[in-house]
């Protein structure tokens, strides 16, 4: 399966203490340089930066659309990280991507992705046994 995320999961995931059950569930994870950016040097010192930097299953992977960025972010109004991580999930025919802004979710579905934010890769979590006690999980991102 060839996942891509955004940066709200991982960071999300990072600050609840579960940044390792992705990769219980998703074997690999690609992520664009801006997301990249995002959490590791913009990010330092921040929840998900060292989990990013130190993971091998993380693969980053720049999009190749780089005038097209531009011009969605500035069309759309979303962050160069998100609309990296939706051209980089176009460009390998991605299977899934991470994401949890509403308004990218919606742009990315539009262009005929499948995406899943926090809660939903939570609930897969549960579904595959790798999380025992949903409703803690549940309030510790509440928490954060």
């Amino acid at each position: 399966m060839t996942v891509v995320s955004d940066s709200s999961p991982l960071i999300t995931f990072a600050r609840i203490g579960c940044f390792d059950l992705l990769r219980d569930l998703f074997t690999e994870i690609h992520i664009p340089n801006e997301v990249y950016a995002e959490v590791v040097i913009m990010g330092e010192g921040l929840p998900g930066a060292v989990e990013v930097a130190r993971s091998d299953w993380i693969e980053v992977s720049p999009a190749q659309n780089v005038r097209g960025t531009a011009s969605s972010v500035a069309k759309t109004g979303l962050g160069r990280g998100e609309i990296s991580a939706i051209f980089l999930a176009k460009e390998l025919s991605a299977d899934l991507v991470l994401m949890e802004e509403r308004r990218a979710r919606r742009y990315a579905q539009a262009e005929g992705l499948a995406v899943v934010g926090c809660v939903g890769i939570l609930e897969s979590l549960f579904e595959h046994g790798y999380v025992k006690d949903l409703r803690e999980i549940y309030q510790r991102l509440i928490q954060h």
